[in-house]
């Protein structure tokens, strides 16, 4: 998958996989790791979808409609494909934390349905639920901080809710940062998950 790493100064925080929204490139979220935690390691990926020239993480059938059989092959892709960059790049396989936005947001949610260890932990920019009618993994313990838009037309506050309550029966620890907005990515909304972050991973209150 096209990428770039990027070492971090302290290669005892996480490194963050970046995925992007639909029609974004490897490097759009750099600047909101930035935000998060300058110092940890950063690995970018492109979706290998084309969907009208836009980059996608998986094909989709209309809006909000997701081609389920693709979606799962390509959750199995990108799974495959942080196994490999690891190695390649030597980076704890294990302490590997999402950072996605729309698109991104619900492959990384796909990871956590399907895989118990592909995350050490997500942070979820307007996400959906990626499938339902399947039983997920055990989650136990692992944190997700979920930025949603009580205006959001695409990902409802009811969808955050019920994405929300199916990461929490699976043991996950689920924050949700409510913002007045709609699916656009907030500066203010960035802030609450940096602040969730610097809580949780370096003991930090912000």
């Amino acid at each position: 998958m096209k990428h770039f790493f990027h070492k971090g100064k302290d290669i005892n925080q996480p490194t963050f996989l970046l995925l992007h929204g639909t029609g974004g490139t490897e490097t759009d979220l750099l600047p909101v790791a930035g935000m998060i935690d300058d110092s940890a390691s950063v690995l970018g990926v492109r979706g290998n979808v084309s969907e009208n020239g836009m980059p996608r993480f998986f094909r989709r059938l209309a809006e909000g409609v997701f081609d389920e059989e693709d979606l799962i092959f390509r959750t199995r892709e990108l799974n495959e494909f942080i196994d490999q960059a690891a190695v390649c790049h030597g980076f704890d396989r294990d302490n590997v934390i999402a950072i996605g936005y729309s698109n991104g947001a619900n492959i990384a949610a796909s990871l956590l349905f399907h895989y118990e260890h592909a995350l050490g932990g997500a942070i979820l920019f307007h996400p959906m639920v990626p499938r339902r009618g399947m039983d997920l993994p055990n989650l136990t313990g692992t944190p997700v901080f979920i930025g949603a838009g009580t205006n959001d037309p695409i990902c409802k506050p009811e969808e955050t809710k019920e994405l929300a309550e199916r990461l929490e029966r699976a043991g996950a620890s689920v924050d949700i940062g409510w913002e007045n907005f709609g699916h656009q990515l907030t500066h203010s909304e960035v802030q609450k998950a940096a602040a969730w972050y610097a809580r949780l991973f370096k003991g930090e209150l912000k």
